[in-house]
């Protein structure tokens, strides 16, 4: 049960230690492009390789494997890979290799695509609420995308959603509420999915019952004695 044992820095498991590497050399190498670059040129490579919703226009089915090597922050990358090496490396030690990069990528697609069907019945909702508002604007309905979609933290509904309430029957205000609400929804549905979180759970998981055989395995052997 050595594998229970994190080594140190340089005893990180090949798997591991790739990972770890492509993930760092992916963030850095877009935080170069954003600064040195262009924005449009890191804009560019988020619309193809972050994952978007099925129903978006960027959708693209090798984004379920890409997003998981691209991170939105610092504290984002070094949060998932501290927890990858702490716990990742006793389920590499004791699964092997090919089985651990096999599970790892598993968990990250597997953990995408039930996003993915979560994302698919909010934005029907979404969509449905859009839809009721265009066709018959209504205060009330304004209210409920605020309410379960947050569409006031955009800048451009500061004031007009209050002001809609006071004066609902503005011919000028009910037609440019109409194409906010409209494009938020293709915001929405445009927002992108980075990092290897659904994989790092998966590993947590796997951490967690990889600790509960030790501990019965250790158990059995002082009772059996």
């Amino acid at each position: 049960m050595s594998y229970l044992r994190p080594g140190g820095l340089f005893s990180i498991p090949v798997v591991i230690k790739n990972l770890m590497i492509i993930n760092a050399l992916v963030f850095f190498g877009m935080v170069t492009v954003e600064s040195s670059v262009s924005r449009d040129a890191a804009d560019w490579i988020s619309n193809h390789f972050a994952l978007h919703y099925i129903g978006s226009e960027y959708f693209m089915p090798h984004q379920l494997v890409t997003h998981l090597f691209m991170h939105g922050s610092f504290g984002h990358l070094f949060g998932n890979m501290f927890t990858l090496w702490i716990f990742g490396s006793m389920l590499e030690n004791s699964m092997g290799a090919k089985r651990f990069l096999t599970f790892y990528m598993a968990c990250g697609v597997g953990a995408a695509l039930f996003y993915m069907s979560v994302q698919a019945w909010e934005f029907h909702q979404l969509n449905s609420l859009v839809k009721q508002f265009r066709d018959q604007p209504s205060y009330e309905t304004l209210l409920d995308l605020q309410r379960r979609f947050h569409i006031d933290r955009n800048w451009r509904y500061q004031g007009i959603i209050e002001q809609f309430g006071a004066t609902p029957n503005d011919p000028g205000m009910v037609a440019a509420l109409k194409v906010l609400v409209s494009q938020t929804a293709t915001y929405y549905q445009n927002t992108a999915l980075v990092g290897a979180s659904g994989a790092i759970f998966g590993i947590l998981f796997g951490a967690a019952g990889c600790f509960r055989t030790s501990y019965c395995t250790c158990t059995s052997f002082f009772l059996l004695r």
